[in-house]
């Protein structure tokens, strides 16, 4: 079944589309009236609905039930990632929203080759586009990028949970990533990974975390591209803490 993402509040009747997402249904999908189409809303609710009208510029689609997601991880993982060049960024975001991540934050550190973007909307549409297609109901918040020491400032500590469990990889030091999983054991705080742009955090962005609460650890002997790791990373964390596998 056909499915698109509108950031829509509770609705038991009808769903009105117009706009990009409007074509989108008529045109790409080629949805014609009495077709079937699911709407989820990035919050955990999918809209199980019937296309009454339709045209390239308004979908009008009558509510038939409501479900609640049940392909959301148990892990609430946010990933804390050095901008990447080129088009690695948009992978890392396509691939760990597959993976379920909930929030990517983006950040500016010493060894980044990108120091500014405009692409933040880009993201969020690629975030989008990857919830639809794995079939999630919930959309990853993505973040405006920071300065990496900003992230710990005050100004900025809502960006993530008071009660956080939080790691950094770090290809020149830390214990084993499995190894400090198994310390921690099965816990429903939410988590954060730090992984570095191309060239890895600097000795003292790694200390500066710890001060704040961070664990150093390491994915072993190999050094993995930046998108690599994070990709990997998310994975790791979601078959030992979430649901996958």
């Amino acid at each position: 079944m056909p499915r698109i993402f509108l950031p829509i509040e509770n609705s038991h009747e009808t769903i009105h589309i117009t706009g990009e997402k409007a074509h989108y249904i008529a045109t790409v999908l080629r949805c014609r009236a009495g077709d079937s189409l699911t709407v989820f809303n990035g919050r955990g609710a999918s809209y199980k609905t019937v296309i009454v009208s339709i045209t390239k510029k308004k979908v009008v689609s009558e509510v038939v039930s409501i479900t609640k997601s049940e392909t959301e991880p148990p892990l609430d993982l946010a990933l804390i990632q050095g901008l990447l060049k080129g088009d690695k960024m948009d992978l890392v975001i396509q691939k760990t929203t597959e993976l379920g991540i909930n929030r990517i934050i983006p950040v500016v550190t010493e060894r980044s080759q990108v120091r500014s973007t405009g692409k933040t909307a880009r993201w969020r549409k690629i975030a989008e586009d990857a919830s639809r297609q794995c079939g999630r109901a919930n959309v990853p918040l993505i973040n405006d990028p920071l300065v990496l020491k900003d992230l710990f400032s005050l100004n900025h500590q809502s960006v993530l949970p008071e009660e956080v469990s939080s790691l950094i990889f770090w290809e020149d030091g830390g214990i084993r990533l499995q190894d400090s999983l198994d310390n921690i054991g099965r816990t429903n705080r939410p988590f954060a990974v730090a992984v570095g742009p191309e060239g890895g955090f600097r000795e003292d962005e790694v200390r500066m975390a710890e001060a704040h609460g961070f664990t150093a650890v390491s994915l072993g002997s190999r050094i993995l591209r930046a998108e690599t790791a994070a990709i990997t990373a998310v994975a790791i964390m979601q078959f030992s803490l979430g649901d996958l596998g």
